[in-house]
């Protein structure tokens, strides 16, 4: 059985960061959270982590605001102008507010995103999607009656190098995007991304929000024949009752297999306390600033530091 390692949010915080990790190192550090203690960051609800493992960069996620963003990259010598590719995991403000700034110092970067019907990424069809009347004059007919034969619909960063992502797929050796959709009320047909990463130790699980369920993207990850080595992010509880909190702990730890849990953003206070009673010291702090070293004993380093100055 091939090894899954999941990250859903964590960090560990520096005096001297270095822009990447070394071969075979891996590590996550977490931009954007509104928890932390990392001095010079400022917190605000949202999102971003930086990935580096296997010799690659990526951003996921890139937070609420881009002047935020800005600082607290900054804050931790983080260099974004120097990224592999970017995977945002959906279309919601706390998830992708940041983007003017990743555009503003990287242009030309990859960005995956899931692909929506009309979405704000960006979308299209081919000509013949809809039907034709060619009994009618050219003046009411879509396009004089000779549609493109592509048509491509606008996006709300229309300079950005999107590709949209409809199902899980893997986009480099041994890195997945698992694609979901949600099925709660609040999110009906909220399409998510989820990155997940092989690593010898397992699968390293990163997730934004986890609208479809952390549940469910945990045993899409195992379905594959994978095994999870670390979930990181946001699961999306942080206003679930405590049965349902208790329910989903339970499975992860139990049904899922997760070996490690380093929960940020969305998963919710209650949630915070429930995994950490039920994953003791595989429980990983992962507020804002925090950088987690990845390995088959994965640790989170968060030290108050200095921030530098441009």
């Amino acid at each position: 059985m091939t090894s899954l390692f999941v990250l859903a949010g964590c960090a560990t915080t520096r005096a001297h960061e270095p822009e990447q990790a070394a071969p075979g190192v891996g590590r996550i550090t977490i931009l954007y959270d509104a928890f932390g203690n990392a001095a010079g960051m400022e917190k605000d609800w949202g999102y971003a982590a930086l990935i580096e493992y296997g010799g690659k960069r990526i951003l996921f996620d890139t937070g609420d605001n881009p002047e935020i963003l800005a600082h607290n990259a900054s804050a931790k010598g983080v260099d974004l102008s120097r990224l592999d590719f970017v995977v945002i995991s959906h279309r919601h403000g706390d998830h992708v507010g940041g983007m003017e700034h990743l555009l503003r110092v990287n242009p030309d970067v990859k960005i995956y995103a899931p692909r929506e019907n009309f979405g704000v990424f960006g979308f299209s069809l081919p000509g013949t999607f809809y039907r034709k009347d060619a009994s009618l004059p050219p003046e009411q007919r879509y396009y004089d009656g000779e549609p493109p034969e592509v048509m491509r619909f606008g996006t709300a960063w229309p300079r950005a190098h999107f590709e949209l992502v409809e199902k899980t797929t893997e986009i480099a050796p041994g890195i997945h995007l698992v694609a979901l959709v949600s099925d709660k009320p609040t999110t009906l047909e909220l399409r998510e991304l989820s990155l997940a990463i092989d690593t010898p130790d397992g699968v390293i699980l990163v997730v934004g929000c986890s609208h479809p369920g952390i549940d469910r993207i945990a045993e899409a990850v195992v379905s594959m024949g994978k095994r999870i080595h670390l979930i990181a992010g946001g699961f999306h509880l942080v206003v679930a009752k405590d049965p349902e909190i208790d329910a989903i702990v339970t499975g992860l730890r139990d049904r899922w297999g997760v070996a490690f849990v380093a929960p940020g953003h969305c998963t919710g206070e209650p949630t915070f306390a429930a995994l950490r009673r039920a994953f003791g010291d595989r429980y990983l702090y992962a507020g804002l600033g925090t950088t987690l070293e990845l390995g088959s004993r994965p640790a989170a380093v968060a030290a108050a530091f200095t921030p530098r100055r441009p």
